[in-house]
Order: structure tokens, then C-alpha cells, then sequence
């Protein structure tokens, strides 16, 4: 009696168990469906150009003698011997746009802080101002940004009034200066994009309770004080993460020389597509390891916020 009432017990149990797998099938095969769609898209639009982007890039492509396509000639890593060793603009352009990079990536950062720190204040008008600064991301596309460079409407106004160059490169080297010029003249564009990291920003202070700050108050703790020692511990995987985006963002703008070169080559008959295609894997490999840096600094502070 004992054994049939245990083995009727282990049954149901069993069966139990096989009725929570059918369910779970169920589930998991709705959520594919629904991620079908998505799931064909990546592997469409972004899987195959990738992987076929990487084959191209050791082969010579030129178009066939026949008329009939593209004709595929294997050179292995020739493209991208060629770009370090025979190409004499793409290791200086890619020098030049790494030194631009040390100089925008910061200044763009501290100022989306700034900006969120007074727009983070208690002001009449606060949601206008949060607009205003939101509006370049909106309208400032790429070809309304290039029109715009290319009027000079992104320079420092001051800069031509007190000979800003001259003293630029009285202090600096040429090198230098002229990188330090470059982001000048376009000062007022690398400014406004700086929509989103202001976001960001604007979100990680709402992460902080103001209970703090009012107990810090209540102790006497000045507000530069407590923004060192409540906000800034907060926001630091926040710089982090506005850091890689600017990174992404300023590699990806129109004015980067690095694509306008890439650009070039892919419709010149003598390199082609391939030469392009290394060109291209080439960036992607040099700006990933600034941002592999970033990520790996932030994940401790990541953590401690966890």
C-alpha cells in the first residue's frame, strides 16, 4: 500500500515536471517568433555584410573583364600591408584624427557635466533651457553640419578677433597647434553635440536620493563639498559611459577623414572595395581600443554601485 501511494506520488511528480518543460517550450518558441523578425533582420543586414565586408577585405575586387560583376583576386593581408607601408595618407590622417580625439572626447564630456549640473538646479524656465540644449541632436544632421562648417559657423568668434592662432602656436609645437586649432574651428559643432551625454547625465542625478544631500546639509556640508563627495562617486560610471559615446559619435561624424578616405578609395578603380573593406577594419580595430580602455576602467566603478 506504502510503495503504490510513493510510486503514485513520484508519477504525479514526474508528470509535473513534464507539464513545466511543455510550458517552458511553449514560451521560449513564442518569444523566437516574436524575435524572428529581428533575428532575420541581423542576420540579413548586418551579419552577412559584416562577415562578407571581412572577405573582401583580402581580395583584390575589380570588375570583371567580361562586364559580368565583381572579380575576386585572393591577396591575403596585401590590403592591409598596403595601407601602413604604401598609402601615404591614411597613417597620417589616422595620427592626426587619434591627437583630435584626445582634445574633442574630454571637452565634450566636461561640458555635457557643467551643463547638467545647472540644468540639474531648481529654475524657472528649467524644461526650455533642457530643450535648447536637446535641439542640435534633432536638426543638426550630418549635411546640415557640414553646411554649417563649411560657412566657418562652427569656429570660436573670438578666435580671428584676438589672433587666437598666433598664440596657439607661440605656445605649442606645429604639431600641436594645429591640432589644437583644428578643434577650434569647429568648437561651437563639437559643442553641440553634446545632447545626449547631457542626458545621461541629467539621469544619473536622479539616481541619487536627496536625502543625502539634505543630511549632508544639515552637517554643514558646503555644495561644492557635496558634489566631490555625494554626486561625483555617483556619475562615474556615467563619465565612463558618455565617454565611449562621444568616442563612437566623433568616429562616426561627417567630418571625420578617416571615412572620407575610406570613401575615396572604395570607388577608385586601382584599389576598390577590398582596400576599402581594410581600410575599414582597420578604424574599427583602432577605435575599439580606446573604448575596451573605458569600459574596462568603468566596470570597477560599475560594481561598486551595484
Amino acid at each position: 500500500m506504502t510503495d503504490n501511494s510513493t510510486t503514485g506520488l513520484a508519477m504525479s511528480a514526474k508528470d509535473h515536471r513534464r507539464k513545466r518543460r511543455r510550458q517552458r517550450g511553449r514560451e521560449a518558441l513564442r518569444g523566437y517568433l516574436f524575435l524572428a523578425p529581428w533575428l532575420i533582420g541581423v542576420a540579413c543586414f548586418v551579419c552577412y555584410p559584416l562577415f562578407y565586408s571581412v572577405y573582401i577585405s583580402f581580395n583584390k575586387v575589380s570588375i570583371a573583364k567580361d562586364g559580368s560583376g565583381l572579380a575576386y583576386e585572393w591577396i591575403g593581408w596585401g590590403n592591409y600591408r598596403y595601407s601602413f607601408l604604401r598609402d601615404n595618407v591614411f597613417p597620417i590622417e589616422m595620427l592626426s584624427f587619434l591627437r583630435e580625439l584626445l582634445f574633442i572626447v574630454p571637452i565634450t564630456v566636461i561640458f555635457s557635466l557643467l551643463v547638467a549640473v545647472m540644468l540639474n538646479q531648481k529654475f524657472r524656465g528649467r524644461m526650455f533651457f533642457r530643450m535648447i540644449f536637446f535641439l542640435p541632436v534633432i536638426f543638426a544632421t550630418g549635411e546640415v553640419l557640414t553646411e554649417l562648417f563649411s560657412q566657418g559657423q562652427g569656429a570660436i568668434p573670438f578666435g580671428d578677433q584676438y589672433d587666437v592662432e598666433a598664440l596657439i602656436y607661440g605656445i605649442f609645437s606645429p604639431n600641436v597647434a594645429s591640432t589644437i586649432m583644428s578643434v577650434i574651428s569647429r568648437f561651437v559643432i563639437i559643442l553641440w553635440s553634446s545632447g545626449i551625454q547631457i542626458i545621461i547625465f541629467l539621469a544619473a542625478f536622479q539616481t541619487i536620493p536627496q536625502s543625502a544631500f539634505e543630511a549632508a546639509r544639515i552637517d554643514g556640508v558646503t555644495p561644492w563639498e557635496s558634489f566631490w563627495k555625494i554626486t561625483f562617486p555617483v556619475i562615474v560610471p556615467f563619465i565612463a559611459l558618455n565617454l565611449i559615446y562621444t568616442l563612437v559619435d566623433q568616429s562616426t561624424n561627417p567630418f571625420n577623414p578617416i571615412i572620407a578616405h575610406i570613401l575615396k578609395n572604395m570607388s577608385d578603380a586601382e584599389t576598390g572595395y577590398g582596400y576599402a573593406s581594410a581600410l575599414g577594419w582597420i578604424y574599427c580595430a583602432i577605435t575599439l581600443v580606446p573604448i575596451l580602455i573605458l569600459a574596462r576602467f568603468g566596470r570597477p566603478a560599475n560594481k561598486r554601485k551595484g
